[in-house]
């Protein structure tokens, strides 16, 4: 007899890409699963490429986060069945030689007309791209977004004492030991010396230094996810405890 399993231990969600019109309608989701999983199932859906794709959860119009903890569960982030997650990547294609494939092709013209096509579904419902207001939005908390990470990043000063916080991680304490970007990676990002050991690094990746700590007392993190203010370490006596 196999066993039953409850509706509401799985989501669904639409997928769409910054790569082309395609959208995947009604795709089913375990809670549980990690976003590092749900990124290898969306690389085979969209060509994307799970070291590489950022994923943003949208309720229509409106972006309501990004899922950039890979370790976190996307119960966390997905609540609801209808939200859409968008796959934003380079999606670089890799060449072979298919002269021997005989090639169904369509002019951008014959496409156009043809009602059975993604890009006429989304131009009727007035999604993604063919929505001016939804791009328009999409634009303008793109610069809101760049412009708080800038303002975030301008405040971690190095030495400054912070608090910092991370969907699915406790709130940890810490002391700001660079600003600045990583090797292979876009961004800025701000390397912190954790009170306790609860990171980590020792403040090296990929075997290059960008500060010192002790083994697991370093972590590097966005911006966002620091609080730069008067955080005197947390007095833990393990004595008192039973």
């Amino acid at each position: 007899m196999s066993e039953l399993i409850d509706k509401s231990d799985f989501i669904r969600a639409n997928v769409s890409n910054s790569n082309n019109d395609a959208v995947a309608f009604e795709m089913k989701f375990a809670k549980d699963l990690k976003v590092s999983q749900l990124k290898n199932k969306l690389e085979i859906l969209t060509g994307g490429s799970a070291a590489t794709m950022r994923v943003e959860l949208y309720e229509g119009k409106n972006r309501l986060a990004t899922l950039d903890n890979d370790d976190a569960q996307i119960g966390f982030y997905i609540n609801s069945d209808g939200l859409r997650l968008h796959v934003i990547d380079s999606f670089l294609t890799l060449s072979f030689d298919n002269n021997a494939v005989e090639k169904f092709e369509l002019t951008n013209d014959q496409y156009e007309q043809r009602k059975d096509s993604v890009r006429y579904y989304l131009k009727q419902n007035r999604l993604g791209k063919f929505n001016e207001e939804e791009m328009r939005q999409m634009e303008e908390k793109r610069r809101e977004h760049a412009d708080e990470l800038q303002r975030r990043a301008e405040l971690c000063v190095v030495n400054a004492r912070c608090e910092v916080s991370v969907p699915g991680n406790p709130r940890r304490r810490g002391t700001i030991k660079y600003n600045g970007s990583l090797d292979g990676k876009t961004g800025i990002f701000i390397g912190v010396e954790y009170d306790e050991p609860l990171g980590k690094n020792n403040g090296s990746i990929n075997g290059k230094v960008y500060f010192k700590c002790g083994p697991n007392y370093g972590g590097f993190v966005s911006p966002l996810s620091v609080e730069v203010g008067d955080f005197p370490p947390e007095d833990v006596n393990l004595d008192d405890e039973l």
